[in-house]
């Protein structure tokens, strides 16, 4: 077996210093955390660095499994990748995991010159040639969790509880805090954002899972998402207003970084989102989340197992990955439209603890 001619390989080395190679993106990267824990059990004395998109290294800051990160910037020209792999070259690893694969990471990977490289084998753009060897059980198949789970397993360090361990500064925390209170009673979260148009469930259909929040639930709302994603917002709350004009709703897209998003999300009831990053954002801070999948799997792209409700679309194409919809007149983007509000305004009822579902005399 692979595991166990790298096993045999990396019982040869002593392992002082560990690189994890997971630049992008932000569901990935949380999905990937709880490695960390297991690599510092099994490596307690080593260091433990994770070379990461500038744009997220935030959100590893101040794991406390991890001595620092190498920040990589995806347009930083010839001159900053460069820059890089001198950096990661120069660390002299002992011991690489390229959790990408793809071949900017399979670069950066055999950079370290490391003498014991691992990869997963979802590893593709010719990825898997700079590692001595594939984790099994990792392919494209396997629930992500589990795929990124099989580091620790392979470390020997399975039995320990996967955490992401996300460290949010209790400034933060306090921030989120004050403002869900001030919101008063309950507070549902709802991201309407994704980077896929075909993961994007119509803003029309997350307008009236709000107002159900509101109506049935008598929540008010906060509305997240990225900087790019603010005039949506914005839409999407002029659409609930119009559904529930005396509801209370916060416009917050644009205006947190990764650690207060990640305060305020374990600070709400629970999150209505698409499948995105902040939807494992959510999963990870311990909230429960109501995700829609349409492009995508649940069981291969969802959270880990919780108390979580996830809609799937049911159209033939659905969890294609596709990120165009290939298919024209009545099909185009069928599998938007094909998860009903109904559906979800359910699965939020579920998640509210009210024992009863209200959805039926709501939503039509």
């Amino acid at each position: 077996m692979v595991s166990d001619r790298i096993t045999r390989r990396l019982s040869a080395v002593n392992v002082q210093r560990v690189a994890v190679v997971k630049p992008t993106a932000l569901g990935d990267v949380v999905q990937s955390l709880p490695v960390l824990g297991a690599i510092r059990a099994r490596f307690p004395a080593a260091r433990v660095s994770w070379v990461i998109s500038d744009t997220l290294s935030e959100l590893v800051a101040g794991h406390p499994a991890l001595t620092d990160w190498i920040s990589y910037r995806r347009r930083g020209g010839w001159s900053g990748w460069r820059q890089l792999l001198k950096e990661l070259h120069d660390r002299q690893f002992d011991l690489v995991f390229d959790l990408q694969g793809l071949l900017r990471t399979g670069l950066m990977t055999v950079s370290t010159s490391a003498p014991v490289r691992i990869g997963l084998e979802t590893a593709r753009e010719g990825a898997g040639w700079a590692c001595h060897g594939l984790l099994e059980d990792t392919g494209r198949q396997v629930p992500a969790f589990r795929r990124y789970w099989r580091v620790a397993e392979f470390l020997g360090q399975g039995h320990l509880a996967p955490t992401a361990d996300i460290a949010v500064p209790t400034s933060d925390r306090g921030w989120a805090d004050v403002t869900v209170r001030q919101l008063g009673g309950r507070v549902v979260a709802l991201h309407a954002g994704a980077r896929w148009m075909t993961k994007r469930w119509p803003l029309e259909h997350f307008a009236a899972v709000g107002a159900h929040a509101i109506h049935e639930h008598g929540a008010a709302l906060v509305l997240v998402g990225s900087s790019d994603e603010r005039l949506e917002a914005a839409r999407l709350k002029e659409l609930i207003v119009g559904q529930a004009p005396a509801g209370h709703i916060e416009n917050l897209a644009g205006q947190t970084g990764l650690k207060k998003l990640a305060a305020l999300l374990g600070a709400v009831d629970t999150l209505v989102t698409n499948d995105s990053g902040p939807m494992h954002l959510a999963a990870a801070m311990g909230t429960p989340v109501a995700a829609v999948f349409t492009c995508t799997s649940a069981r291969r792209s969802g959270p880990a197992p919780g108390q979580h409700v996830l809609v799937e679309t049911g159209v033939s194409c659905g969890g294609s990955y596709r990120k165009r919809c290939p298919h024209r007149g009545a099909k185009h983007m069928a599998c938007l439209q094909n998860v009903s509000t109904l559906q979800v305004c359910q699965g939020l009822d579920r998640l509210l603890g009210d024992g009863r579902f209200m959805a039926e005399r709501a939503v039509a």
